[in-house]
C-alpha cells in the first residue's frame, strides 16, 4: 500500500519509491503482448502521477498473474520445470530424478499390496464382440 507523505519522508509503494515503481511498470508493460499494451493505454492506465502509477502497477500485477488462456496445465508445468532447471546443476537434477523414481516405485509397491490383481486382465483389440465369437463355435 502507498504510505501518506509526511514532512521530510518520501512516499513508497510496495517498498519502492516513485521512480522505482515507474521503472518496474515500464519494464513489465513492455513484456506484455502489444494487444494488452494497447488495451492498457485505451483504458487510461498511465505511468505518470502517484495514483496512476499505483493503479498501473496493480493492473500489471493482475495481468501478469493470470496464465495465458492458450497454456494448458501440462505446458505450465513444463515451463515451471524449465525455470527450476535453470537454477540447478545437472548433478542436482539427476539426484532429484533418482529420488523421484525411487519414491514412485515405493508408492507402486504399496498400491500393489493394497489392490492385488488375482486374475490377469485380457484385452481383445480385434474389434469383434466377445459373444459373437462364441456363437460361431
Amino acid at each position: 500500500m502507498a504510505t501518506a507523505p509526511s514532512k521530510g519522508k518520501k512516499r513508497h509503494f510496495d517498498g519502492m519509491n516513485y521512480r522505482e515503481v515507474q521503472r518496474s511498470n515500464s519494464s513489465r508493460r513492455s513484456r506484455l503482448p502489444k494487444k494488452e499494451q494497447g488495451w492498457l493505454k485505451s483504458q487510461g492506465y498511465k505511468n505518470v502521477g502517484w495514483d496512476r502509477v499505483i493503479a498501473l502497477c496493480q493492473k500489471l500485477n493482475e495481468l501478469v498473474g493470470q496464465p495465458d488462456e492458450e497454456d494448458s496445465l501440462e505446458a505450465l508445468f513444463l515451463k515451471a520445470e524449465r525455470i527450476g532447471n535453470k537454477y540447478q546443476t545437472p548433478a542436482e537434477i539427476a539426484e532429484f530424478n533418482t529420488q523421484l523414481s525411487a519414491e514412485a516405485s515405493a508408492i507402486a509397491e504399496i498400491v500393489d499390496r493394497q489392490f492385488p490383481q488375482s486374475e490377469p486382465e485380457i484385452v481383445d483389440y480385434s474389434g469383434r464382440d466377445r459373444r459373437s465369437r462364441h456363437r460361431g463355435r
